[in-house]
């Protein structure tokens, strides 16, 4: 049992986040953009992330190799 507890540990340590950084981070987006600006945002990131897909997946299909 010792062991699976250093290990999680280990995992938390090593630069994932943790329940309290992902409320500071949350904290400081709103103190920073303001709660009206953040939908605006993530609807940018959502679009964004959209496009870069598309064109990846847009990619994908003219390297594919034709007989």
């Amino acid at each position: 049992m010792n062991q699976i507890l250093s290990m999680e540990t280990t995992v938390f340590e090593a630069g994932m986040f943790g329940p309290t950084q992902i409320v500071l981070i949350v904290v400081a987006v709103i103190l920073l953009f303001g709660a009206k600006k953040i939908p605006e945002l993530m609807k940018g990131v959502g679009k964004g992330i959209k496009e870069f897909k598309d064109a990846t997946n847009e990619e994908d299909k003219d390297n594919t190799p034709t007989k």
